[in-house]
């Protein structure tokens, strides 16, 4: 699914516009744009009437950029859905920076099926068959033949496995995706236990005590869906934009493969989409009644990041979510 573009890192911001536009490409006009917390970001004009976007942090933090890639690679690949392309990454030195170089979405006005194209388009994105069928290969852009053989027994036959080629970041933090053959499994070990550890400092000990028996008790709250979905990850609103065909196009994924719940629980953090949007979605892919049982418990992982990110103000929704299962 990740191919070899990703091992090429430009030594400049300059040399990447070059190798995609050509020498002739010069940038020629830089403006900020506003949104997310972790990284700097703008849209560049180029002199060949190109227009690009460019996220930029320190050098230290590349990963957030080399994992990003391939988040957005392996939905783009999908084919379901709108997502920007990468165009490259690297490490300038001269201006102290990591980057991230994608094309650039000029939205225009909405579809009139805005919503519920969106709902079709991520209900297909969740039933892609992308461990049962190779990706094309070209001369430019060779594949890796290592790349999710994890999703593969040694007879070449798809496996029910979660997680990622690689960890990658949910905001700011970490988010550790080793391969398991259950979802369950997968999100009490990669998902809940790594960021109770980083918020141990804000819980006292009767919420120690119910994500203790939670955590022991998950296979009574969860279930082991039918299939494994690639997801995006981090589905709030913030990470959808309109593009430039009218149609939802998602950003800034934090993509793994599980169970497709967690990106519709995302959905309805901070404030659900439009019902058209899950009508819609239920028409390509069903879903289950037990659904609304398990959904904050899916809501508990963001709360608990959120926590570790942005601190004690969260700690409510966290304890709110453990004494409603405890």
């Amino acid at each position: 699914m990740i191919n070899e573009t990703f091992q090429i890192q430009y030594h400049s911001l300059e040399e990447a516009i070059h190798s995609v536009y050509g020498k002739d490409a010069e940038k020629i006009k830089a403006e900020r744009v506003h949104g997310g917390d972790i990284n700097d970001a703008c849209r560049i004009s180029l002199s060949i009437g190109e227009t690009v976007f460019v996220k930029t942090n320190s050098i230290r933090n590349l990963n957030f950029f080399i994992t990003e890639a391939h988040g957005l690679t392996a939905l783009k690949a999908a084919g379901t859905i709108g997502v920007p392309k990468v165009l490259g990454m690297g490490i300038d030195e001269q201006k102290g920076c990591s980057f991230l170089l994608l094309e650039w979405l000029e939205s225009i006005p909405r579809i009139r099926n805005y919503w519920e194209t969106f709902g079709h388009e991520l209900a297909n994105l969740h039933r892609a068959a992308l461990f049962r069928a190779e990706e094309p290969q070209t001369d430019k852009y060779p594949q890796r033949e290592h790349r999710h053989s994890y999703f593969r027994g040694t007879d070449g036959q798809p496996l029910l496995r979660y997680g990622f080629e690689e960890d990658n970041f949910i905001g700011a933090n970490p988010q550790k995706n080793r391969p398991m053959a259950s979802w369950i499994d997968f999100y009490r070990e990669c998902r809940l236990t790594p960021q109770i550890k980083m918020a141990e400092h804000y819980l006292d000990s009767q919420l120690q005590r119910k994500i203790t028996y939670l955590l022991d008790h998950l296979d009574s709250y969860l279930r082991e869906p039918e299939f494994p979905s690639l997801l995006h990850g981090d589905l709030w609103s913030g990470n959808v934009l309109c593009g430039p065909d009218g149609k939802a196009w998602i950003l800034d994924p934090a993509a793994y493969v599980g169970d497709f719940e967690t990106d519709l629980a995302m959905t309805q953090l901070f404030g659900s989409f439009p019902s058209p949007f899950y009508s819609a979605y239920q028409e390509i892919n069903p879903i289950d009644k037990g659904y609304e049982e398990r959904k904050d418990l899916y809501h508990l992982y963001h709360l608990l990041n959120h926590l570790n990110l942005f601190g004690r103000s969260y700690l409510g929704s966290v304890a709110e979510i453990l004494n409603g299962y405890i």
